[in-house]
């Protein structure tokens, strides 16, 4: 117990992806007294986590980056939230002025994996774990080869009584491969395993890290695993309310993630069946989920119909949990739960039919637009992409040019990585192939024969964001800008003698942005210390100059968001002119009436 009692101090996060760059970005924002640190064997994933590039999209992960790793300056901002009048510097001492103090820098990207881990009290484990596509159990079991690569590692430069957490997603008793995996390495030392599964969405995986609806630490019922559990809590409690930290058997942790997301997935599944029910019978799957939405044993969570689930998540872990079913020779279990995914896949490619048909069974000569190819919008996450199964259904018919638009996606990464998905066919237009990737949406819609809808960004809406069934009453306008409503003064923040809370601070921080470009430019506290210069030979920089984009790899976060101006798509289309929404966000008789456009939508 002395070694697993020592105080935590530093944390090392092992992976620099989805889950790990945020989450220890938010508890290294939220914990100022700890160190925390991200390491991956990936270099220019680091190199870009280092500089003002980051590797991935989501809003609000670039302000928290920049203060938890550049540090701020000290500053004062006026404490009363009925005025913004500037007061002279003698007054600054006055009950109505706050001071934000000065903080260093506390979260660190490196490759210096080994070393990271035998500085740290606690190693959080968030590398990938994809499922396995050779092999035993090959198509649902989860691959754990990252996964043990880096188990392997800690056993090997671990300390004494370091606290082990699984951030990854993985099947059920992993706590006991780890566990043995470290016996082999370091017998007769002992180390603490604990569960602790990420509850993130892209797209608001910020904002489910700064508000979760709960914390889950799954850990032995020892006396040394309650105290590991309890230690993981404390980091947490910096800013998660306590009775919002669960404390569970590791196990109980690790089935938890696998159900929900399986549950969630679920849900999707049978609105989308219902909308191929709905296309067949005249019924509205918008107007119907509105209606069993009101029933609260239902609610109306994930009853937006679509052409499908993707993401890395839903897919993977519904398979993981089929696997396991099947494992236990729960057989019907396993095809229950398969059946969820199949569905998916169903509602997919009955889109892509659709699409074909309307256009007389032949895309010779035409071209075609997809708007969207991240898996959800506000994400410049493209794992498991709808879009891209269904681009690959399209590229078989031949087309003339498939034109791909997507607002939160760089046009060189797609570029990059449909090569590399599709390396066994010339897709790409420099490759011979009709694949083209724009950075424009009129210029990717400009003769085209019919555009796709595959991501549900607002900039592509002509119905509200929210209100299911309900159809729009206002005409679009041209390049309307979209406004966010204006967050809530959090002033006057009383405690100041505590001093305001981080989450208080980013909370004033966007009410005085207002709906302004956040950073790097626009900083209404001058908090922010200056952003490291890149090298001359930057290659994210240099994708800058080459794209007309305005960033690589974080370009939602500064982009100006609008309305598509449909008139304009209109007029530059070839007749007939085709729209396919597949997440159900334009007003069909609006487009038809005003501009010629042929709508066809999902359960409509």
């Amino acid at each position: 117990m002395a070694d697993l009692t020592r105080p935590i101090l530093n944390i090392c996060c092992v992976g620099a992806g989805y889950v790990g760059g945020p989450t220890a970005a938010v508890i290294a924002l939220q914990n100022p007294q700890l160190r925390v640190t991200v390491v991956d064997k990936n270099a220019r994933r680091i190199r870009r986590w280092n500089s003002a590039h980051l590797p991935i999209y989501e809003p609000g992960l670039g302000e928290v980056v920049r203060i938890a790793r550049d540090g701020s300056r000290k500053c004062y901002f006026f404490n009363h939230p009925e005025s913004e009048q500037a007061l002279s510097c003698d007054k600054l001492h006055h009950s109505n002025w706050a001071v934000l103090p000065e903080r260093q820098p506390n979260l660190f990207f490196s490759t210096q994996v080994a070393r990271t881990i035998a500085e740290a009290d606690i190693v959080l484990i968030a590398v990938n774990t994809p499922t396995k596509t050779k092999g035993a159990g090959a198509g649902s079991a989860t691959d754990m080869t990252a996964f043990e690569a880096v188990t392997s590692e800690v056993a090997q430069h671990a300390r004494p009584g370091t606290i082990i957490v699984e951030k990854s997603t993985v099947p059920c008793r992993t706590a006991d491969l780890v566990r043995k995996t470290m016996a082999v390495h370091r017998p007769n030392i002992h180390f603490e395993i604990l569960s602790n599964p990420e509850f993130l969405a892209a797209g608001t995986a910020m904002k489910d890290l700064m508000f979760p609806d709960r914390v889950l630490i799954g850990s032995s019922m020892t006396a040394s695993g309650r105290w590991a559990a309890e230690a993981l809590a404390d980091v947490y409690a910096a800013w998660v309310p306590r009775e919002r930290i669960i404390t569970t058997n590791v196990y109980s942790s690790e089935l938890s993630k696998l159900v929900a997301n399986s549950m969630l997935a679920q849900r999707i599944s049978s609105i989308n069946s219902i909308s191929a029910i709905c296309e067949k019978t005249g019924a509205n799957v918008d107007e119907i989920a509105a209606s069993i939405g009101c029933d609260p044993r239902i609610g109306d969570k994930f009853l937006k119909a679509g052409i499908g689930f993707g993401g890395s998540c839903f897919k993977k872990d519904i398979l993981s949990l089929v696997y396991l079913a099947e494992s236990l020779g729960l057989e019907e279990v396993g095809e229950y739960w398969r059946q969820v995914v199949k569905m998916n896949e169903y509602q997919r490619d009955r889109f892509s039919k659709r699409v074909i048909s309307c256009l007389n069974n032949t895309l010779a000569g035409k071209k075609i637009t997809v708007l969207g190819y991240a898996f959800k919008a506000n994400t410049s996450d493209t794992r498991e992409s709808p879009a891209l199964e269904v681009i690959k259904t399209l590229l078989e018919e031949g087309p003339r040019e498939i034109a791909i638009f997507d607002p939160c996606c760089n046009p060189v990464v797609v570029r990059t990585e449909i090569k590399e998905l599709l390396s066994s066919k010339a897709a790409l237009g420099d490759d011979g192939g009709p694949i083209e990737i724009y950075s424009s949406p009129y210029t990717a819609c400009d003769g085209s024969h019919a555009i796709l809808i595959t991501t549900e960004f607002d900039e592509f809406r002509t119905t509200p964001s929210k209100h299911l069934g309900k159809r729009s009453s206002v005409k679009a306008k041209p390049a309307v800008k979209i406004e966010k409503k204006k967050d809530a003064d959090p002033r006057p923040i009383k405690d100041l003698l505590k001093g305001p809370t981080e989450t208080e601070i980013l909370a004033l921080h966007k009410y005085l942005l207002g709906n302004s470009s956040p950073v790097p430019d626009n900083d209404p506290l001058h908090r922010y210390k200056p952003e490291p210069n890149c090298e001359n030979d930057c290659p994210d920089c240099g994708l800058i100059k080459t794209s007309g984009y305005s960033t690589a790899g974080n370009s939602g976060e500064d982009r100006p968001k609008e309305r598509l101006d449909w008139s304009k798509i209109a007029f530059n289309m070839n007749k007939p002119k085709w729209l396919f929404d597949g997440k159900g966000i334009v007003d069909a008789d609006q487009l038809t009436t005003l501009y010629g456009i042929n709508v066809e939508s999902i359960g409509r």
